[in-house]
């Protein structure tokens, strides 16, 4: 079986994790002034705490967004970085999708919708149905909160549930209890085995993150319009 270390920073929860013989054992940190700051050190602890190397490794996967920017170049940065010099290939893993996989694991939801506090009054969010393997109903998006529009009866769980919650509370879909779940690297890890099986592994050089939005704050005439538009 594969050995994935994966890394995940996407939200304000920084998480690693390493797939071994089928098990998984991970580290995460919240509040942390700099992701950056505390994801090689839980890496450095898991990989000491099972007895091996990084160049034991069979592929790093990483949260390859949508999320917050910094947020997920950092995970893709320090992807990067490890693989360069181990020698190892790279696999990103969509966020949305990572949800997804937790909301199955956790419910055994099958149609699922995740949500993604994207900020600037809008989420991320996606719809998958899984049917032995993850199939995509609708692909990330980017939207305001009231556009979120799943086909069909969905489970829905994402922070972007309770960052949104005066619009999102009355929908069939909102839940209480997973309203603020965040990725978390122990389930990219879980998708990052299949997804190297697969061969989707890539060179470090060729990792990117997937940004959903181009600009990442919105000017005070922007804001203006936005708050007026809101109001209208």
């Amino acid at each position: 079986m594969s050995i994935i270390l994966a890394i995940e920073t996407s939200s304000e929860l920084a998480s690693a994790a390493l797939l071994r013989d089928g098990v998984v054992t991970s580290a995460e940190a919240a509040g942390v002034v700099t992701h950056s700051q505390s994801i090689l050190p839980m890496v450095q602890s898991l990989l000491g705490d099972a007895g091996i190397k990084l160049a034991d490794c069979d592929a790093i996967a990483f949260g390859s967004g949508p999320g917050s920017f910094t947020g997920v170049r950092t995970a893709c940065g320090i992807a990067q970085g490890l693989a360069y010099g181990s020698n190892l290939p790279v696999v990103p893993i969509v966020t949305l999708l990572a949800l997804a996989q937790a909301c199955h694991d956790k419910t055994g939801a099958r149609d699922v919708l995740t949500v993604m506090d994207a900020r600037m009054g809008e989420v991320y969010w996606a719809q998958y149905k899984f049917d032995q393997t993850w199939q995509i109903v609708v692909p990330p998006t980017l939207s305001a909160a009231v556009e979120v529009m799943p086909i069909g009866e969905v489970l829905a769980c994402g922070n972007g549930l309770n960052a949104y919650s005066t619009e999102f509370s009355s929908r069939p879909f909102f839940s209480d209890e997973r309203k603020a779940w965040v990725p978390h690297a122990a389930h990219i890890a879980h998708l990052g085995a299949i997804a190297f099986a697969q061969g989707l592994g890539v060179p470090a050089k060729s990792a990117e993150p997937l940004y959903l939005r181009n600009k990442i704050a919105l000017t005070t005439n922007e804001r203006l319009e936005k708050a007026a538009k809101a109001l209208a």
